[in-house]
């Protein structure tokens, strides 16, 4: 007979087995969001230059260099967790986290230490990607086994809306500490709170995960493929897998762009007060955590296809009209107006478009083909904010983020229809 934490989800509610997967994927983006939202202070304390544009840009780059390690992650870890089991990869994934985020909440600056500083932010942000790789692959898998029938996106969904309560979270925090301290010590050290209050929750988060069961699906699956197996079907599905990046491409960049980015852009370019960009971002993870759900659950009544193209078509004629509107008259309601459009844009797609990655994947290697499908694409979307910053300093548009935002929306809507027109194809194939 299985242990406790060996059984089957049927064993205890829904709300609990979904409760206590997600719980890890909440300390992932949290820390995410945290390095986005203090881009600015992490910018100078370890990467100072006579330049500001150089030092942020620096700052945001080291941030998007945790996503090049996500592929990385996606194979190793991915392969590990649909050999060795979901439980098992996902405590090991909370593990790796939390390490990462214990180097950049500790590590002193660069007038201490020097170039040694930058180098172990860097390392810290690599290993949090390496563990992010395959934590939305294997949450994301495991909900979509467990989910009652006929209910796939809505269960699915909750993936993203933990990260939803991590962005609210983290923003709340950012608000009280704006109110508390004042901004020169907010920069010298009030940043690293937030960081070492994701550290105190690591220990809590182990033990809600220690206690996850394994999926029947899973437990009832006689071959579990190894490593070199897995990558053999990676390879015959390349094509799946590319187009899923696609997809998650328009996810990744919107994602990002509403949330890490706007403490930054609201600050730095539209020149508005800390508190105000937080409060706005803190607005956005509320919406988003409507829309999704909403949107998981109406794709599993009409569809996934209907939601992702109605979607990424509204994106491509209104995220660039709507951050124009902003940036031509910059207030505290027209960010706030303008992010929760984005947001509407956003949660909706995003929450057919989680499901359906789940689904198009061959089902031996589910969690390695969608986590490298999606860290594919993080590689692009997770440089949101240093490319939005570039592209601001290069043409002397402050709309231009709304543009690319626009451009991902493109990649989304090609790679649905070439998604959607393949695998009709090959399921028809499989029934001649």
């Amino acid at each position: 007979m299985s242990t406790p934490s060996h059984s089957t989800p049927a064993n205890e509610s829904k709300a609990k087995s979904v409760f206590r997967v997600v719980s890890g994927n909440f300390l992932e983006m949290y820390d995410f969001m945290v390095y986005g939202y203090y881009a600015s202070a992490i910018a100078k304390t370890y990467f100072p230059s006579g330049n500001e544009f150089a030092s942020l840009m620096l700052a945001l780059s080291v941030f998007g260099a945790g996503f090049l390690m996500r592929p990385i992650g996606a194979i190793v870890l991915g392969a590990y967790i649909d050999h060795h089991g979901r439980r098992k990869g996902l405590i090991l994934t909370l593990g790796l986290m939390a390490v990462g985020t214990l180097l950049v909440a500790v590590i002193p600056g660069y007038a201490t230490i020097g170039v040694l500083a930058p180098i172990i932010v860097l390392l810290g942000r690599l290993l949090q990607g390496f563990s992010a790789g395959v934590e939305l692959g294997g949450v994301s898998v495991y909900l979509s086994e467990i989910a009652t029938k006929g209910n796939k996106g809505f269960y699915c969904s909750w993936q993203s809306g933990s990260q939803q309560v991590a962005v609210v979270f983290a923003a709340l925090i950012g608000v009280t500490m704006s109110r508390i301290l004042p901004p020169e010590q907010m920069t010298s050290w009030g940043w690293r709170v937030p960081f070492i209050i994701g550290c105190l929750i690591v220990p809590f988060l182990f033990i809600i995960r220690r206690s996850l069961q394994e999926t029947e699906e899973f437990l009832a699956r006689k071959h579990r493929p190894k490593m070199g197996e897995i990558m053999k079907s990676m390879l015959s599905n390349w094509g799946v897998v590319l187009a899923g990046m696609g997809m998650v491409i328009m996810t990744t960049v919107s994602f990002y762009m509403i949330t890490a980015y706007t403490p930054t852009f609201g600050k730095e370019v539209l020149k508005l007060s800390s508190i105000d960009a937080l409060v706005v971002t803190v607005f956005v993870g509320l919406s988003n955590l409507v829309w999704l759900p909403l949107s998981g659950a109406i794709s599993d009544r009409v569809g996934r296809r209907p939601v992702l193209l109605f979607f990424t078509i509204l994106t491509v004629l209104t995220s660039y009209p709507a951050v124009q509107w902003l940036v031509a008259d910059p207030s505290f309601l027209r960010l706030l107006g303008v992010e929760l459009w984005l947001s509407f844009l956003y949660g909706s797609y995003n929450g057919a478009m989680v499901v359906a990655l789940t689904e198009v994947m061959p089902v031996e290697v589910r969690t390695t083909g969608f986590s490298l499908a999606y860290s594919l694409a993080t590689t692009i979307g997770g440089f949101t904010p240093a490319i939005s910053t570039y592209l601001i300093h290069a043409t002397g548009n402050k709309a231009a983020p709304g543009a690319w935002m626009g451009l991902a929306a493109v990649c989304g809507l090609i790679a649905t229809l070439v998604l959607y027109r393949s695998t009709e194809a090959r399921n028809q194939h499989k029934t001649a």
